[in-house]
């Protein structure tokens, strides 16, 4: 059997021999690499200028920004498949209002909202002491506030880190070889959680 390859394969060698010669790589740091750089800087300058290192907020703030560029590319300039792509919006703009929420730290307000305002004149340094009946109030309003910023922050990470392949290898191998040809079987399972789908 004889092995022919057409031009195309030759030209692509060539292409892919000057992207790695000096002068090219020159001409693509200052036609793209710097201008993303400046972008980048500008993009990030608010979390750039407030971040320190003694705390993991810093980091979640620097990830959430991050997020926020990558949803508008998805969102906006996607060209990937409208019922997928649109999961994953979906699913990064609630990691992203999940991080806010971290970073407000409302937990205790939303609690407020379910059970009623905090009786808190103990706080208020009066001369009146909270009743039982308002520290039993209070110390439920702390706990239901505690629960929410348990569960958010497992939902935030369940997210980022996607559904389990594993379950999807024993919905797709139960299938018919028919329906496994239909994409409807991926689409319908496919929540757009996982940070690794992610990408256009």
């Amino acid at each position: 059997m004889k092995v022919e390859f057409a031009d195309s394969f030759w030209k692509s060698l060539k292409t892919l021999s000057r992207h790695e010669t000096w002068w090219y790589k020159t001409y693509e740091f200052f036609r793209r690499d710097l201008p993303y750089f400046l972008e980048n800087i500008w993009f990030f300058r608010k979390e750039l200028y407030a971040f320190r290192s003694w705390d993991y907020s810093f980091n979640l703030d620097l990830f959430r920004r991050s997020l926020e560029k990558t949803v508008d590319t998805i969102e906006h300039h996607g060209h990937e498949v409208e019922e997928s792509r649109m999961k994953k919006v979906e699913k990064i703009k609630r990691t992203i209002q999940l991080i806010k929420n971290v970073r407000s730290d409302e937990y205790v307000r939303n609690a407020e909202k379910e059970l009623g305002k905090i009786k808190n004149s103990d706080w208020l340094w009066t001369d009146r002491e909270d009743t039982d009946e308002e520290r039993i109030h209070n110390k439920k309003v702390f706990e239901r506030a505690r629960e929410i910023e348990i569960s958010e922050w497992k939902e935030l990470w369940l997210i980022v880190h996607g559904q389990d392949m594993k379950e999807f290898s024993k919905i797709y191998n139960s299938k018919t070889d028919e329906e496994k040809q239909d994409e409807g079987v991926w689409n319908d399972w496919f929540d757009g959680s996982g940070m690794k789908s992610w990408w256009d």
